[in-house]
């Protein structure tokens, strides 16, 4: 298990491996393009070379890459199901170029359609950015904390999705402690919380933690990230978490404000102990 937290790639993604040492890190999480839109960076073999240098130089063990927030597969507009394929793609190619093992995606929201609709139109797009896809990198599924019309809120509903496209760069979930608490998900009954994620997709499924503790109340469906110990979650879930991720070897993500992430990446260490 390597503890780590999303980097900023200001100056450049070379620049995150020396800024996700300085906070600790073991693993980091990045996006590679700005998250709210525009065009994407070209990622140079200089850059490549350069960022895959500072990588090893400053024991950077694994990279994840984020796709950006506008990513929604179930939306009734074609431009913007079809804007999404092509940029979770792209991420996907560019992942594999700098050697990160996953890319992470949120499904996006059904807005006007029903829910069949809308899981058919996620199901569809899934597969068109698939489509001809051998890269290194894996894709998953993060699930979501359940505002609105949401996809993937549900691990029962994500189970449905993976297994309907089958294919083998589409491995699993990132578990987002937080998100998953917002969608009714107790984490301070971790066993009981446990065995339901189990029944419903299936432990073997989460291959990536965000270890993010709430502001927001159980079930609450609000998206509000807090310092590991500082929220509603709470420390002593946390320290199951952690337990549950040591012993399956499941890499941990921090997505907490960056005042304070560095103690929060110590926390997570002691508790691994």
């Amino acid at each position: 298990m390597n503890i780590g937290a999303h980097i900023s790639i200001a100056g450049g993604i070379q620049k995150a491996p020396e800024r996700a040492h300085d906070l600790g890190c073991e693993a980091m999480q990045i996006f590679t393009r700005s998250p709210q839109g525009g065009p994407a960076p070209i990622i140079t073999g200089e850059i490549c070379d350069e960022f895959k240098i500072q990588k090893s130089k400053f024991n950077i063990r694994e990279v994840f890459v984020h796709t950006p927030y506008y990513i929604n597969f179930a939306s009734a507009n074609n431009r913007i199901r079809y804007g999404s394929v092509k940029a979770v793609r792209d991420e996907l190619e560019r992942a594999s170029l700098i050697g990160a093992k996953y890319v992470m995606t949120h499904l996006g929201s059904a807005g006007e359609l029903s829910k069949n609709d809308a899981d058919e139109k996620v199901v569809e797009m899934l597969k068109k950015t698939l489509e001809g896809y051998n890269g290194s990198a894996e894709l998953l599924i993060e699930n979501s904390a359940g505002a609105g019309n949401i996809i993937g809120a549900k691990f029962s509903q994500i189970a449905e999705i993976i297994k309907k496209i089958n294919h083998e760069k589409l491995t699993g979930v990132c578990l987002d402690t937080q998100h998953s608490w917002a969608s009714g998900y107790d984490w301070q009954n971790f066993e009981n919380t446990a065995r339901t994620i189990d029944e419903e997709i299936g432990i073997e499924k989460i291959k990536l933690i965000h270890a993010n503790d709430s502001q927001s109340d159980l079930a609450s469906r609000k998206d509000r990230h807090e310092h590991v110990g500082k929220g509603k979650i709470g420390l002593t879930a946390f320290e199951k978490i952690i337990g549950f991720a040591k012993e399956k070897n499941i890499d941990v993500i921090l997505e907490t404000e960056h005042d304070k992430v560095k103690e929060d990446i110590e926390t997570l260490k002691r508790l691994s102990k």
